[in-house]
């Protein structure tokens, strides 16, 4: 039987999207391995649930490099250091410039709780929810893509989702359905990536 994937895992917040991963690595469901968990945040949940199952977590504060390029460079030396089939954006808050991201091509996936073309960028589940309440759409989603360049939620997309509004919910309950769409389809565009390039 083939190796499993080597996944590293870019969080800078609580980590429910890396906890999916982590979950689908440890029923078999996904063919992967967490080999490392890594934040700018050094109070990211995430790092939590990656050190309690046993994965190797770091921490890359921005104080480590404020020029952004130079943190790049940091960030993707560690990164590579532990030899990754996939690096895996899971609520990472920073955009990656081409330091970085020359360095895994075809490589890096992230995770945007919208649809191809909508509300790039920060606060897109509170920017949907607004454009619904202003009567601007019906419904929105979230999609899974690489990150070939320095272009803002917009690289080629792997898989996507879509979801209704539903009358009279909160942005709470609303975030809530969001998230568990974006828990599965994550996990299954992982599988199916890393399956259809031979990586199992």
């Amino acid at each position: 039987m083939a190796n499993p994937a080597r996944l590293v895992v870019l969080v800078s917040g609580s980590g429910t999207n890396l906890q999916a991963i982590l979950d689908a690595c440890a029923s078999g469901e996904l063919p992967a391995l967490v080999a490392a968990v890594i934040s700018d945040k050094p109070d990211a949940y995430g790092l939590v649930r990656a050190a309690r199952v046993g994965v190797p977590t770091m921490i890359i504060s921005k104080a480590q490099a404020p020029n952004r390029r130079d943190y790049d460079s940091i960030l993707a030396g560690y990164v590579a250091s532990f030899r990754p089939d996939y690096v895996v954006l899971a609520g990472w808050m920073r955009l990656l410039s081409s330091v970085f991201l020359d360095r895994f091509p075809g490589r890096v996936i992230n995770l945007h709780p919208a649809l191809p073309g909508t509300f790039p960028g920060t606060h897109a589940i509170e920017r949907a929810y607004q454009a619904w309440h202003n009567g601007e759409v019906d419904r929105t989603g979230v999609m899974v893509h690489l990150v070939p360049d320095e272009g803002v939620d917009n690289g080629p997309v792997l898989g996507t989702r879509e979801i209704h509004f539903v009358p009279g919910e909160t942005l709470e309950q609303f975030e809530t359905r969001i998230h568990a769409l974006e828990h599965t389809l994550l996990v299954d565009v992982i599988k199916k990536t890393i399956t259809a390039t031979g990586n199992t």
